[in-house]
């Protein structure tokens, strides 16, 4: 009961408890949270639908038509072939070339790219104390700059003329033409793709390195291993994950290799340096929409497939 402003007991009236909020139960709650979630994501998932799902979709449909540029404008009046597509692919020599290509790319490229990067992080570990952030710094600049513009750069460098032959001169050496050679294009191609790339794996192995336990190496030490039985033993098993890492991201890259053929050398000479990425441009561009997205699924199915092993090879033995 309360009394009025207007002094004495004027009036009274009653008044109720404020009502207590209504609790939800953990299952509301929850569903009440998801809901809440899917709508911060709507934005994405729509964007990510359209632009990403709708064209994987479109274009694995389209590698079992006879889709061209032909049918654009008609669509519905392309022809279902099957696997046609990709038996065409298997027997085409160009494709089985550049297949090559890319392989002999990957199996060079990814081990040197990664003892290169290894070497660097241990050596900004443990051997280079003054200045290392700068080393840091100078390394990964290559990860950042525009793989159109160094592969310009690096056009020059090739010249028959180029600093890479000037140098090799100085100690006696006669440089090839590496860009016009079918014999030195692709190493040329790997010593660029080295060269840009080690900066991203010093980075992911020094982050390895530092987190190996300090006390572990420093009793491997006191019962009498050197440095390399120290490495070998201790270092890369527990690096082991930072492997497999660093191998994934190289070999999905390395696997598309397709802008420094596309700047460099057109996929010359003679096809030496063609990749399966650029082979399915070309097709694209000759308006081949089918037996480019064949290809394209092919070259999906060899990156999941290599790594698969990868996965396999250097998981963590625990």
């Amino acid at each position: 009961m309360v009394t009025t402003e207007t002094g004495g007991v004027d009036s009274f009236r009653a008044v109720r408890p404020p009502r207590a909020p209504e609790r939800l139960g953990p299952a509301a709650r929850r569903r009440r949270q998801s809901v809440i979630a899917w709508l911060f994501a709507l934005p994405f998932v729509l964007i990510f639908g359209f632009f990403m799902l709708v064209p994987l979709f479109s274009s694995f449909v389209m590698s079992f038509t006879d889709f061209t540029s032909k049918d654009v404008r008609n669509p519905l009046g392309v022809g279902f072939v099957g696997l046609d597509q990709f038996m065409a692919l298997f027997g085409n020599q160009q494709f089985l070339h550049s297949l090559l290509n890319t392989g002999y790319f990957v199996i060079v490229g990814i081990p040197l790219t990664m003892a290169v990067g290894l070497a660097l992080a241990v050596a900004l570990n443990n051997g280079i104390t003054r200045f290392r952030s700068a080393f840091r710094v100078g390394f990964y600049t290559p990860v950042v700059t525009s793989i159109v513009a160094v592969a310009v750069v690096w056009r020059f460098i090739l010249q028959p003329d180029g600093l890479l032959n000037l140098v090799l001169g100085w100690v006696g050496i006669a440089g090839p033409d590496w860009l016009n050679s079918t014999e030195w294009s692709m190493p040329a191609m790997i010593m660029m793709a080295v060269w840009r790339n080690m900066g991203t794996l010093m980075i992911i192995f020094l982050a390895g390195l530092q987190n190996i336990p300090v006390d572990v190496l420093e009793a491997a030490q006191v019962d009498g291993a050197n440095a390399w039985q120290r490495f070998i033993r201790i270092t890369l098993p527990i690096l082991r994950p930072t492997l497999l890492l660093g191998a994934v991201l190289l070999s999905v890259g390395f696997l598309q290799f397709f802008e420094e053929p596309f700047v460099m050398t057109k996929g010359g000479p003679l096809d030496s340096t063609l990749s399966v990425s650029y082979f399915t441009f070309n097709q694209f561009g000759y308006g081949k929409y089918g037996l480019a997205s064949a290809a394209s699924y092919v070259l999906f199915v060899v990156i999941a497939l290599l790594s698969l092993i990868q996965f396999r090879a250097l998981r963590s033995k625990d």
